[in-house]
């Protein structure tokens, strides 16, 4: 069985999380985007998505923050 990897800190979530609403915003299609984080920052694709939604739920920067 295959262990976990171990969970990835706040700071560098929000820090893929910018370069992911980056590389969408220079016109990369969202699933290459994704790609491309998950290459770039040595991790899962599925932990891009996890990381995408968590930055969309909690208006990380560079969102504007939500009006509450």
């Amino acid at each position: 069985m295959l262990a976990s990897p171990s969970p990835i800190p706040e700071d560098r979530r929000r820090v893929i999380f910018a370069a992911l609403v980056e590389a969408e915003d220079r016109g990369a299609p969202v699933r290459m985007a994704r790609d491309l984080m998950a290459i770039r920052f040595g991790v899962s694709r599925d932990q891009v998505r996890c990381i995408e939604r968590e930055g969309l739920d909690r208006h990380w920067p560079p969102l504007p923050p939500a009006d509450r």
